[in-house]
């Protein structure tokens, strides 16, 4: 019998252990506790002695041990010593590799400060998405904070999709995604029938080092590059999109009735009678939201109801499980990825019509004047008396022809939608024209053409519905000070700021508002803009002023739609914060409280998942247009300069609205720089210029698929008359005129910004590069 003195009987937090486990290990607290004491690493044995750990206990407490490790409490080193990590100032961080030989380990909390930069001799073992520990070491020099990676507690890449090449008799798999660096070789014995140039899937079985290749056994065969829907393939293995549902999660939906049961309508409004509606996209086949509007005076009453996911979803559950890892549902051509099982999701948890359902109420009063005068959140039963697309909606709007029972309802949420959208444009949010496409299949799979997506004044109506719904949801958790996820869209940085005033000026533009402009002042920019042949260009360039829209516990607001605070409250069918909102709301109306284990964690996985989600379904894309190209080489067409960098210009390929590369060395006779402080690319003896915005025509030359890479031969500019500047000084004159010269550091060489057609032929074998992403604001 132990003695109840004993360094393990003395646990404050026992009494809490006893509760979950009949002979409990030492809590997480007091393990810390002891190591502080001790004040210095203790090997695992000598701590396990030192809290009397039986011999049959030894590999629960390790586990224990690797657990804590894994959640950034505690450091195993490679000597095998236990270390409180809140005494190495450690930071628990994700890897994020660039193309470049080097990478940035990214906080996972916040607070933690800016990214640490990697250099290669720090990249060495380490993989894209890793989970690592690293002590911070000082600063490079342009100011970065530099950091050393300690140890690697979890490995993101598991499974790892790519094709099959054959090496003087070595298997390797080359990795789809180009950030995991080498490729990887492949166990003999698991090669099956795959033959060379095939895609497979691989787990990883050891990971690489500095002298090491990683090795991993082929655990599925996908089949041939070509072969159709292999786009969609690669990209969930490439990003690790989980898109199948647990067999928990699967025997739970089965369970949940197609019907609302009688029982289930107690302690709800009922809301039957009224004639709520579904405004959805032609193709939508789960619909989240409904909505009505009616005149009360000079006030208007909008209520919007939201599909009721949380009465069938719940905290930790099987189905809430698979939908926490999800986070979202992921949209590609052809194919949804769902956030919940499809029985919920186009189903008892969609706003079908003329059917029973549950649901959550937003329902607001609204002055003439476009302010919300008070609102209401609420549960309640609903049933849809009509499902109307956009077209249709805005049919009846525009059309005075139009006779249906439901019209007057539809032009009553239009009136409101004006007055909304009149106090949307004195509040100064910033709106971008940016063209949507679709793309258009034939029978066989392949895509027969691309269009724009027109949107119209119902798509628009829709928006303002949930966006005042959203609004209200955050003022409701502020106000009751109950923690929750706010969609937080801070400003733009200084450095960006700064970036896009030069740009600005080159194109004889500028942003009001200092070194602190408002959504405002951007909104004034961007109507300025409006009528301007470049106006695309100069839309992105506000676009990447601002910083990512993220999930986050504390609330700072949303700049771009100038509110000062914002949640989502209108998607929980497909997004994950929305739903737990929802319970947060449910909780303050019952007096409870919703608590998941970590609000912070939970907004990083969010804000993690739905960038997962935007690449997979832009790799898709990417793909597929490539792919579309592939039979138009040769084919003259003409566009627009939407991008450029050091080594060629972007263009956006008019009517089917593709992006193409020229590269620099293709541009003509002469050598062709990039001054990124003109927004130009000149020749050096011609004074030949390309600018942004710039019309030209091209010729497809190339549509490669590995890549994803389309490359385009320009054959005019301007209609044929090309800008021109006087000669080789007057260039140099304006740009002096435009930026200052550095001034050389004594004894040093500055490396000539000359760009030579042979070098750059030369270097175009040594891979592609790609047009950065735009972000989403």
């Amino acid at each position: 019998m132990k003695k109840k003195s004993d360094l393990r009987h003395q646990d404050p937090y026992l009494k809490r252990e006893l509760q979950r486990y009949s002979n409990p290990l030492p809590s997480r607290e007091w393990i810390i506790a002891v190591l502080d004491k001790v004040g210095i690493p203790v090997r695992m044995i000598e701590l396990s002695q030192k809290l009397n750990i039986t011999n049959e206990e030894i590999a629960f407490f390790e586990r224990r041990l690797n657990a804590m490790a894994r959640d950034g409490q505690i450091l195993i080193n490679r000597r095998g010593a236990v270390c409180v990590a809140n005494k190495l100032a450690l930071v628990k961080c994700r890897i994020e590799v660039h193309k470049d030989d080097f990478g940035f380990a990214v906080p996972l909390n916040p607070a933690d400060g800016s990214d640490f930069v990697l250099y290669a001799r720090q990249m060495c073992g380490l993989m894209n998405g890793d989970i690592v520990t690293v002590r911070p070491a000082g600063s490079d020099r342009r100011g970065r904070r530099e950091g050393q990676v300690l140890d690697v507690i979890e490995r993101a890449n598991k499974d790892v999709v790519g094709r099959l090449t054959i090496e003087h008799g070595v298997a390797m798999l080359v990795p789809e995604d180009k950030r995991l660096g080498a490729s990887i070789v492949l166990q003999p014995d698991s090669l099956g029938k795959a033959k060379a140039g095939q895609v497979l899937v691989a787990k990883i079985e050891s990971y690489p080092n500095a002298t090491q290749a990683a090795v991993a056994r082929v655990t599925e065969i996908l089949g041939d590059y070509a072969d159709s829907g292999m786009e969609i393939e690669i990209a969930v293995r490439k990003h690790h999109l989980p898109y199948q549902f647990s067999q928990a999660c699967m025997a739970q939906a089965a369970k949940i009735p197609d019907h609302v049961k009688a029982d289930e309508r107690k302690n709800r409004k009922d809301l039957r009678e009224l004639p709520l509606i579904t405004i959805d996209g032609e193709t939508a086949r789960d619909f989240d939201d409904a909505v009505y509007a009616e005149k009360i005076g000079r006030n208007y009453r909008l209520v919007v109801a939201i599909a009721d996911v949380s009465h069938y979803v719940h905290p930790d559950d099987a189905i809430d499980q698979d939908a926490q890892e999800r986070a979202t549902s992921v949209y590609f051509p052809r194919r949804v990825i769902p956030m919940l099982p499809e029985n919920l999701s186009n189903d008892i948890c969609s706003l079908n019509p003329n059917v029973d359902r549950l649901c959550m109420v937003c329902d607001m009063v609204i002055t003439y004047a476009g302010n919300i005068k008070s609102y209401e959140f609420y549960p309640a039963v609903m049933r849809s008396h009509a499902r109307l697309t956009y077209t249709q909606a805005w049919d009846w709007i525009s059309n005075d022809q139009f006779d249906d029972p439901m019209k007057t309802h539809v032009l009553s949420l239009y009136r409101l939608y004006q007055i909304l959208l009149k106090k949307r444009l004195q509040r100064g949010a910033v709106e971008f024209d940016s063209v949507e496409t679709q793309m258009l299949f034939n029978q066989q799979g392949k895509i027969e053409r691309i269009i724009p997506v027109e949107r119209n004044e119902a798509h628009r109506l829709i928006e303002e519905c949930m966006l005042a719904a959203n609004v209200c949801a955050a003022e409701f958790l502020k106000h009751h000070k109950h923690p929750a996820l706010y969609r937080n869209h801070a400003g733009p940085t200084s450095e960006r700021l700064n970036t896009l005033r030069e740009q600005l000026s080159l194109l004889g533009l500028h942003l009001n508002g200092g070194s602190n402009p408002t959504p405002k002042d951007y909104a004034e920019l961007s109507e300025k803009i409006k009528e301007r042949p470049d106006r695309n260009v100069i839309s992105i360039m506000l676009l990447r002023s601002m910083q990512q829209a993220v999930y986050e516990p504390q609330n700072i607001g949303h700049f771009g739609l100038a509110y000062p605070a914002y949640t989502h409250f209108t998607s929980p069918i497909r997004r994950y914060p929305d739903l737990t909102v929802h319970r947060a709301i449910k909780a303050i109306l019952q007096h409870k409280q919703y608590q998941p284990k970590s609000w912070s964690e939970l907004g990083v996985h969010c804000s993690l998942a739905e960038r997962r989600a935007d690449n997979a379904s832009r790799d898709v894309q990417n793909w597929l247009k490539t792919y579309y190209m592939q039979d138009k080489i040769g084919e003259v067409f003409s566009g627009t300069i939407s991008g450029m960098a050091n080594f060629g210009l972007f263009v956006t390929l008019d009517n089917v609205y593709i992006d193409g590369m020229v590269h620099i060395s293709d541009l003509g006779e002469d050598y062709f720089n990039y001054h990124p402080e003109m927004l130009a690319i000149v020749g050096e003896r011609s004074g030949i210029r390309f600018k942004l915005g710039d019309k030209v025509v091209v010729k497809v030359a190339r549509a490669d698929l590995d890549t994803s890479r389309i490359d385009l031969v320009l054959i005019s500019t301007n209609s044929g008359k090309r800008r021109r500047t006087n000669n080789a000084q007057n260039i140099q004159k304006q740009l002096k005129a435009t930026v200052k010269q550095p001034r050389k550091a004594p004894g040093k060489k500055t490396k000539s910004n000359k760009t030579k057609t042979a070098a750059i032929q030369n270097s175009r074998s040594n891979g592609s590069r790609k047009k950065p992403g735009r972000k989403k604001s």
